[in-house]
Parts: structure tokens; C-alpha cells; sequence
């Protein structure tokens, strides 16, 4: 026990300093490129235009630098286990087909589609009219990506039970697939819209990640939960450079692969439910883009001045960084809230 501490410990740290240090090479390469986020001002949302006018031309494609980071590490120490089989170097491999390779998979795959999607904006190509990909693409895309890790959970895994706290365990077949299919699609939706301030989704994800690194090591997922570690320790030098004023955005290649990291690794450990409470905020998020959809179509009025919700709170007055840090206040209580609810489930 206390080495797998030790390990989680030692890999958030290497992982932390590791992209603080790669920070200046890859912020040199986006302001060399001028990968910078563009402010569209078309007049269709001229709210979040204006509160974001200053914002153009800081750099996008900052995620680059979460699932980058991990990837490495992953990989490095894999290949020192492979080439020193039954040394230190082995104990210190958390690549398992069993907890992490699906989740690595999943971050690399969404990552590069996010990747393609932020240099369609930046470049301002029209092959999807322009500004890069459409909502609908993007559901697709995460619908797709939902299926295969779906059809992996079924057939691979023979996974067919979805977990109700308090509840106990439920058998629903085939079920699962769709059910698994919604969960990954509306979390990776959630974390996209939650990314619109500086610093917001960045600490909002590193509490999300944090959570479910608890609950896989009081699961004896010791590897998934040293992934969460590496995850978060990205996440804390991305915050370093991300706070306001922000040195770079998390972009789609962010945003995109870090949400379906998130529903998948609440998948692996069958706490899907919880994100309900770890995920507060994103649920917030999605719910006022799909309320605020519905009400302008039927009832053409608007329930926000500006949606997802965080650009409402800013269209009143609050400041950029009251907004946010208010955020990381709720995000914190729903993880805690769901955390207690999984260790009250444990012991019945």
C-alpha cells in the first residue's frame, strides 16, 4: 500500500515538473505559428463576442501539453520495463490492458481529432463552413469514439453490469452499450462547453480526475488510479500558465480528449453515476446550452444572457476570475458529496 502511494505520489510530481518545463518549448511553437484563438464576431453571439474581444490571438492548443505529457511518461517507463523485464523499471509500468489502455487510447485518439478541429478554427478553413468543426461533427465524432470503447467494455471485458450506489449491481445485457454511449458523449459535451474562461475547465477537470484517482485506489485500481495522477500533474502546470491572464487555451484537443478520458475512467471503475456530483459543474454547463436551445426554438425568448451558464454570471458583472474560482468552490463540494456517497456505498 505504501508503495502504490509512493508510486501515484512520485508520478503526479515527475508529471508536473515534466510540463512545466516542456511549457516554454510548446508555448514558443504556437506563438512562432500563430496558433492563436480567433473571436469570431459574426453577430449570432454578440455577448460572448464582446466579453472576448481581448482574448483573439492568445495561442489555442494548450491540452496539447496535458495528454502529451502523459503519453510520454507512459510510454518512456513502458519501454524501460521492456527493456530491463524484472527490475525497478517493471513496478514502476502502469500501462494494463485491463485499467489503463483504453483510457490512453481514448485520450490520444480524441486528442489528435481535437488537434485537427483547433487548427481548422485557427486556420479559419471552410471545409465545415469555416471556424472548424459544427456540434453536430463533433457529437459524431464522440458518438464513434463512444461505440468502439462500448464494444470493447461488451465484448472485450464482458462488462455488462452498470452499478446504482446504495443499490448494489444491475445485469442490463446489451443495454450497456448505448447506456455506455451516452455517458462518454455527454461528459466529453459537458467538459467542451465548461472550456470558455481561463483557468475553468483546467480546475474543474483536475478535481473531476482527482476524484476518480480516489476512487480507483479504494478500488485497488492502482494503475488507473497512477494515470489519474499523471493526468492531474499535467493538469497543475497547465493551470500555472492557464490562470488569468492565460499564457494559452486548453483548445478542442484539450476539452474534447480530457471529457472522454473522464466518462470512460468513470466507466472502468463502474461509478459512472457518481459524475452526477464529481462532474457538477459540467452537468450545470450542458444544461443551460440544452435549456437555453430549447427556450429560444419553442418559446424564442432566452432563460441566460449568454450561455453555457459561465458566460451568463459574466454578462452580469462578475469578473472573469470570480466566476471561475466560484466554480472551482461548487466543483470541489459536488466531488466531495460524491466521494462520501462512494465510501457510504462501500460499506453496505
Amino acid at each position: 500500500m505504501e508503495y502504490q502511494i509512493i508510486r501515484i505520489l512520485f508520478f503526479s510530481t515527475l508529471s508536473f515538473v515534466f510540463a512545466v518545463l516542456a511549457t516554454p518549448l510548446l508555448t514558443h511553437f504556437l506563438y512562432k505559428y500563430k496558433l492563436g484563438k480567433k473571436i469570431r464576431n459574426s453577430g449570432a453571439t454578440p455577448i460572448f463576442s464582446e466579453l472576448h474581444a481581448h482574448k483573439a490571438g492568445t495561442p489555442t492548443m494548450g491540452g496539447i501539453l496535458i495528454w502529451g505529457t502523459a503519453l510520454i511518461l507512459i510510454g518512456f517507463f513502458y519501454l524501460l520495463s521492456e527493456l530491463f523485464p524484472g527490475g525497478v523499471f517493471q513496478r514502476f509500468n502502469f500501462l494494463s490492458r485491463a485499467e489503463t489502455l483504453l483510457p490512453l487510447g481514448a485520450l490520444v485518439a480524441t486528442a489528435i481529432i481535437g488537434l485537427i478541429d483547433d487548427w481548422l478554427d485557427v486556420r479559419d478553413k471552410g471545409v465545415f463552413g469555416g471556424g472548424g468543426l459544427k456540434l453536430r461533427h463533433r457529437l459524431l465524432i464522440y458518438a464513434l469514439i463512444a461505440l468502439i470503447g462500448a464494444l470493447w467494455f461488451y465484448f472485450k471485458l464482458d462488462w455488462t453490469v452498470m452499478h446504482v450506489p446504495f443499490f448494489g449491481n444491475f445485469e442490463i445485457g446489451a443495454w450497456y452499450i448505448p447506456i455506455f454511449i451516452f455517458i462518454i458523449v455527454a461528459t466529453s459535451f459537458s467538459v467542451n462547453e465548461t472550456d470558455g474562461l481561463d483557468g475553468l475547465a483546467g480546475g474543474t477537470l483536475l478535481i473531476a480526475f482527482a476524484s476518480y484517482g480516489v476512487i480507483a485506489f479504494v478500488m485497488g485500481r492502482y494503475d488507473l488510479a497512477t494515470f489519474c495522477a499523471v493526468i492531474i500533474g499535467a493538469l497543475l502546470a497547465f493551470l500555472w500558465f492557464n490562470i488569468p491572464p492565460a499564457r494559452f487555451y486548453m483548445g478542442d484537443t484539450g476539452a474534447m480528449s480530457l471529457g472522454v478520458t473522464l466518462g470512460i475512467i468513470a466507466m472502468l471503475t463502474n461509478n459512472a453515476l457518481l459524475l452526477v456530483f464529481i462532474g457538477l459543474i459540467f452537468l450545470l454547463e450542458s444544461l443551460s446550452v440544452i435549456i437555453q436551445t430549447l427556450s429560444k426554438r419553442l418559446r424564442h425568448k432566452k432563460v441566460f444572457i449568454s450561455s453555457p451558464i459561465h458566460h451568463h454570471f459574466q454578462a452580469i458583472g462578475w469578473a472573469e476570475s470570480k466566476v471561475v474560482m466560484r466554480f472551482w468552490v461548487i466543483a470541489g463540494l459536488g466531488a466531495v458529496m460524491g466521494l462520501i456517497i462512494f465510501l457510504l456505498d462501500k460499506q453496505i
